[in-house]
């Protein structure tokens, strides 16, 4: 099996892996994390251009492997026309963005933090593109989201740039989760979540009565992530991002995903008359809004920002005409637009960069100082504003023709032709404005820095863009044919029509309205400071961020509003409200059902052991309760319900669970006494009658109500799958063991999350203790000076004598997991009390110099060794964690079973071991540091 078996998932997976690398070279060097970058997108390229004879070919090449098949979750990547024109726009653009990015940034920038926020976009966006499974889409989707922010905050530092990104994390992040609730319809009406059935269900999609609420909460996901009116408002807020940033997600990124929504799922849901209404109209304003703001800028950013929105508008504008060729065009416009925006931020980018300022009434005159960008700028703002032999102005003829094509007849005919001239023709505005204010018209003001030339090497990227809308503008058919009729095909879902992008179609009405376009333009430049001073005098307050703002600041006020109704900074409210509305919902279902709650089971005899036992541990249970303001005392008794609680598990045959209780017990309770010595040792008694009488009678009733709830269950017949368990142990996990094979086998991926949220459990405690210096008690409650010795000899020469067997001990219980009562779980608090007990005994400084494991190296190995435990099947064509087993035979030692659960119970194993000891490890510390300070005084 070779590596291009896996080169889908690869495309997508490789930018997370090489983002934490990118991250860790910057300590050697500043630019290393830019050739890691360089060489990742290298890397993908190399896989994903053997797939291009095939797309061309009309093939839709699909990679699938099984994760939860029952509810219809699998790892599913595909790649068809185009999925493959996405893909080399984000691998290309983003190449020559690492390459620019190398040097834009400064040397007081974290190019390693950069550059692994970066990678980590570019793989949410060739998740997008690449995914089969819709509900996988959703995921990279909201990563996309997440990573942006990153990227846009980049510069912490500033407000705006966090204002811009919480802005954008918003307004996306609702979006996903319309985005969320239509893919969850898609799949329910289509019968799968699979991308090729979806598409093929289009027509009972369209019939479903839930039509119309998907393809609402579709388009919110598609209209807030790429900035469609009403959602427009927070793209131009993202400027506060570094250039690079700026030019990758306006150009290529970002944005785009929306769009390369509505161009996957065309063949679902264009057509109808809600599609063409909402997102037409979108479109349509969103055009008009951003040409016409963009006019208004005077920072060469801001412009590009409000022309994005505009080209965005046209593009979804293409969309809603439901077209074929409309279709076409709307996808060659999306290729040009990368192009030329991508090379007018990046100018813009040079320009600040060596000038110190984007606003442009201070760059004047820029021609004679920077002839060669100022060349650069020149050809891609025209290619924006549509100038014949350039690859803008084809794209814009073909939206000319569609928009004529679709104004249909009555006194309405020339509504959409006239709306998008008017829209043009502020593109040609805004398009000399960038030429002429920055390049010509006088001589620079007050600029921060002397203009000049970039390095040669930051021109590259810009120089490439530039000579592609040349290309493009001249040889369009053998440029762009293959790949553009490849994407066409594959998002109609059928045969792409035949097209045309030839330079000159004769004098028609899409060329005289080019013509009137750039006419109109030129004057309205030429008028511009009176319509400035129109526009600041009537329009320049209504903005969608103040809109934005006002609702942000309710929702705070409400929700702050309900926490203090809730929250009165005291647990005992808040487990309050919690047990009256869980007693509420429970007489709430008993009333319902208006059944008996006892059944007609039988039940089993009390034995006198049983008895015996119950009654003890409620008679702990009460102690602990009266006895909790002497804390030392309630954490003895504590200790006592967990003894009884493991005693339980052995009287009913659960050896596995009562010896994890046991080792628990163990932890917890070092745990505490190591955070209980910096507590007050004595918890004030509450002398107020009213809180005895309600907190007595909440918790008589929460009792009355579990046990009402437990003897409804346990009185009637039920069927427990723990006869599955038993019947499988053996057969399908190789184990006998039945509750360590439910572990690792049949509940693997449950157990991964949950050493997952251990991990990340001990690296909190970790982050809130490391450096942490508090003053302890030198005293204990009864005034007795804590001992000044505390190592006693004894525990020193028992824990180090005892500690190989403690090892031994744990190492036997992990080995015997798979078969007798034990496991990873297990094994690894028993470690951890090993080495517990070596720190307690000999102190912090004694054990580090002989144990010098670091622990987030432990934890982040254990997850590393259960992770790739999952992948391995996963590349052998079964579901994710699925486990194999054998029975070799050798001599002497004779026949023994090797599982694949093994390399999963280690992971699990060291992750207990490493969060366990970091845990109490950072307490030990602090305790160490108090008795320090304490000494000192």
């Amino acid at each position: 099996m070779n590596l291009l078996s896996f080169n889908l998932p690869l495309l997508a997976i490789l930018p997370f892996l090489a983002a934490p690398l990118a991250a860790y070279v910057n300590r050697h060097h500043r630019l290393a994390p830019a050739w890691v970058a360089g060489f990742t997108a290298l890397i993908s390229l190399a896989l994903l251009l053997p797939t291009t004879q095939s797309v061309f070919g009309g093939e839709t090449l699909i990679q699938t492997w099984q994760w939860i098949p029952l509810i219809g979750l699998e790892f599913a990547f595909r790649v068809d026309g185009l999925a493959l024109m996405f893909a080399l726009l984000i691998l290309l653009i983003g190449l020559l963005i690492i390459f620019y990015a190398r040097y834009y940034l400064t040397s007081k920038d974290s190019t390693g933090r950069f550059y692994a926020y970066l990678l980590m976009f570019m793989g949410s966006m060739l998740g997008i593109v690449l995914s089969e499974n819709i509900l996988q889409l959703v995921v990279f989707w909201e990563l996309t989201s997440l990573t942006s922010f990153l990227l846009i905050s980049f510069w912490q530092y500033r407000q705006d740039a966090r204002q811009g990104a919480r802005m954008a994390l918003a307004i996306t992040g609702a979006g996903g989760l319309a985005l969320l609730g239509a893919m969850i319809l898609l799949g329910q009406m289509a019968g799968s979540y699979q991308l090729t059935d979806v598409l093929a269900a289009s027509n009972a999609i369209k019939a479903d009565p839930l039509f119309v609420p998907t393809l609402i909460l579709f388009l919110l996901g598609v209209f807030t992530k790429s900035a469609q009116f009403p959602f427009h408002f927070w793209l131009p807020h993202a400027m506060a991002a570094p250039t690079p940033v700026s030019a990758y997600l306006h150009s290529a990124t970002m944005v785009k995903a929306g769009i390369f929504l509505l161009a996957r799922f065309f063949p679902v849901f264009s057509g109808t008359p809600e599609w063409i209404w909402l997102v037409g109209g979108a479109g349509m304003i969103t055009l008009l809004i951003g040409a016409y703001i963009a006019l208004f800028k005077h920072d060469l950013k801001g412009l590009l920002a409000y022309s994005t929105l505009s080209h965005l508008g046209l593009i979804t504008l293409l969309f809603g005409f439901s077209t074929e060729m409309a279709l076409i065009a709307a996808l060659f416009h999306i290729i040009n637009h990368a192009t030329f925006k991508g090379s007018l931020f990046m100018v813009a980018g040079i320009i600040d960069h060596e000038s110190g300022t984007r606003d442009m009434r201070k760059l004047n005159g820029l021609l004679k100082m920077m002839p060669h960008t100022a060349v650069l700028a020149m050809i891609a703002a025209a290619a924006m504003a549509g100038v014949p032999l350039l690859n803008g102005f084809l794209s814009k003829e073909m939206f000319f023709e569609q928009a004529l094509s679709a104004s249909g007849g009555g006194l309405t005919a020339w509504f959409v032709p006239v709306v998008v001239t008017v829209a043009a023709t502020f593109s040609v505005a805004y398009s000399l404005r960038f030429i002429h204010d920055v390049f010509f018209n006088g001589e620079p003001i007050d600029l921060p820095k002397t203009p000049h030339e970039p390095p040669r090497f930051m021109k590259i990227p810009v120089d490439i863009l530039v000579v592609l809308c040349l290309l493009v503008g001249i040889a369009p058919m053998i440029v762009l044919a293959p790949i553009l009729s490849s994407a066409a095909a594959a998002s109609l879902q059928t045969a792409a029509p035949s097209f045309s992008l030839a330079i000159w179609h004769g004098f028609n009405i899409p060329l005289l309205m080019s013509f009137v376009a750039m006419v109109l333009g030129i004057l309205l430049y030429t008028q511009r400071k009176k319509l400035w001073d129109w526009h600041e005098r009537t329009l320049w307050r209504i903005e969608g961020k103040n809109i934005f703002d006002w609702v942000m600041r309710k929702v705070i006020r409400a929700a702050r509003k309900t926490t203090a109704l809730f929250d009165r900074n005291s647990l005992q409210p808040a487990i309050t409200w919690i047990l009256g509305a869980s007693l509420l919902i429970g007489l709430a279902a008993f009333a319902q059902f208006q059944s008996p709650v006892l059944g007609n089971r039988t039940f089993l005899p009390v034995d006198a052991v049983t008895a015996t036992l119950a009654v003890m541990l409620m008679v702990a249970s009460l102690f602990t309760a009266f006895l909790h303001h002497k804390r030392l005392v309630s954490l003895v008794t504590i200790g006592v319900v967990g003894l009884l609680v493991s005693l339980g598990f052995v009287l009913f045959s659960a050896p596995d669970l009562a010896l994890t209780q046991l080792s628990v017990e163990v932890v917890t309770i070092v745990l505490l006494l190591l955070a209980l010595f910096f507590l007050p040792q004595h918890t004030p008694q509450e002398r107020s009658f009213a809180r005895y009488t309600r907190d007595g009678v909440i918790s008589m009733l929460s009792a009355v109500g579990v046990f009402m709830l437990t003897m409804a269950v346990l009185s009637r017949e039920y069927q427990p799958i723990s006869q599955f368990f038993l019947d499988n142990a053996k057969p399908g996990g190789g184990g006998t063991n039945v509750v360590n094979v439910i572990l690792v086998d049949f509940r693997g991926f449950d157990t991964l999350g949950e050493i997952v949220v251990l991990g990340l459990a001990g690296l909190c405690v970790y982050a809130m203790l490391h450096g942490l210096k508090l003053a302890a008690p030198s005293k204990d409650i009864d005034g007795i000076t804590w001992s000044h010795d505390p190592h006693p000899p004894i525990m020193q020469t028992l824990t180090r004598l005892l500690f190989p067997l403690m090892l031994m001990v744990a190492v036997f219980i992990f080995i015997r997991g798979h078969n007798l009562p034990g496991g990873g779980f297990i094994a690894g608090l028993i470690a951890a009390v090993a080495l517990i007990s070596q720190y307690l005994a000999n102190g912090i400084d004694w054990t580090n110099e002989r144990l010098k494991s670091d622990m987030h190296i432990v934890i982040a190995l254990g997850l590393a060794i259960a992770v790739v435990t999952g992948l391995v099947p996963l590349f052998l064509g079964f579901p994710f964690l699925t486990t194999a087993f054998t029975y070799l035979t050798w001599p002497v030692v004779g026949t023994f079973e090797i599982a694949s659960a093994i390399a999963f119970d280690l992971g699990v194993f060291l992750v207990v071991v490493g969060s366990a000891v970091m845990i109490l490890v950072e307490l030990g510390k602090l305790s160490h540091a108090a008795h320090f300070i304490n000494a000192e005084e």
